[in-house]
């Protein structure tokens, strides 16, 4: 399948096309939050995002910023050509556990250690995932974790037949 256009960013909006590849790290100066089984589980303003062409940001936030118990580490790992081999976790809330939903780089490759630890989740495993009060959308798919705000365009992949984009 060929690329489809990129889309023109409007007013305050980054296209993803624009974004950097190898992918680049960045500090989020917004309240990032995180809810699952009805209840906040992470709540930071100390949050990173990576940025990678075609791909919405994946946001990582410090683990001492999730709640006590929210993260339970689980057996397996991947490895990222860029970030090095990740790490996964369940995340869970009272009786809900969304399984194998957080993903994190104990040791990421050099130019990623900004986010050593740091803990990103696939926001449509959540209830909800905002960036300063705004609801989150998923990124299609279920390799990438991207999350999806009005001040992003895509065209994003992740969808059926955009892996060889």
């Amino acid at each position: 399948m060929a690329r489809p256009r990129r889309i023109e960013p409007g007013p305050g909006q980054e296209s993803v096309w624009d974004y950097p590849r190898p992918p680049r790290v960045e500090p989020v100066h917004a309240r990032v939050t995180i809810e699952l089984g009805g209840r906040v589980v992470a709540d930071t303003t100390r949050a990173m995002r990576v940025l990678e062409t075609s791909h919405p940001p994946a946001y990582y936030l410090p683990p001492e910023d999730f709640v006590d118990g929210a993260l339970r580490p689980i057996e397996g790992s991947t490895f990222c050509e860029f970030k090095g081999r990740a790490a996964y976790a369940d995340v869970v809330s009272g009786d809900r556990v969304a399984q194998r939903a957080a993903w994190y780089y104990p040791q990421p490759s050099r130019g990623f250690e900004q986010i050593a630890g740091y803990v990103s989740v696939y926001p449509g495993r959540m209830d909800r995932c905002t960036v300063d009060g705004e609801v989150v959308q998923a990124q299609e798919g279920d390799f990438y974790g991207g999350w999806i705000t009005s001040t992003i365009v895509g065209p994003f992949k992740g969808g059926a037949g955009t892996w060889g984009w």
